[in-house]
């Protein structure tokens, strides 16, 4: 049985993966809209990836017989200064959801909770991931400003994202 402050925690970190798809495909919209469709497919898939860690966070609440109650979802923004500022607020984001994982295993730490902290060690590497391409991109377009053709290229690439 899953501990009751695990369970009232990881349904506020489902509510935090739900938030982030919803930011990604706001994002997504965003770059569809400048017809960047490279960098809008990127966002697609990653609103797609946050969806499914949404699910795996609910998976594992009722394996756990715990229950699983959904909260609001804000609405994110939907318009930044640059497609920059976009990727620096994606990576900011992806700080924060490092930040409320990181949480969770202190929780999971101090309950004793050895499941949780197992469960969870997966979302902390997936963190780091997350973090270090969300990075990467940001400091790519800062060395591409200027060059229009850069910023294209790099469309083009993050188009050719697959699904991971």
């Amino acid at each position: 049985m899953i501990n009751p402050k695990m369970e009232a925690a990881i349904n506020k970190q489902i509510n935090e993966e739900l938030y982030s798809a919803y930011l990604y495909a706001s994002m997504g919209n965003y770059f569809e809209g400048m017809n960047l469709g490279g960098f809008a497919h990127w966002m697609r898939l990653q609103t797609d990836e946050e969806l499914a860690h949404a699910r795996k966070f609910r998976d594992y609440v009722y394996e756990r017989g715990g229950k699983v109650v959904l909260s609001e979802i804000k609405a994110p923004q939907s318009e930044w200064k640059s497609p920059l500022a976009a990727f620096e607020a994606a990576y900011k984001h992806e700080c924060h959801i490092s930040d409320c994982i990181n949480k969770l295993v202190t929780l999971a730490e101090k309950e004793s909770d050895h499941a949780s902290k197992v469960f969870l060690a997966w979302f902390v590497e997936e963190q780091v991931e997350e973090e270090a391409h969300a990075d990467g991109i940001v400091q790519r377009m800062k060395l591409a400003q200027g060059a229009p053709g850069a910023l294209l290229m790099m469309d083009r690439e993050l188009g050719a994202r697959g699904v991971s």
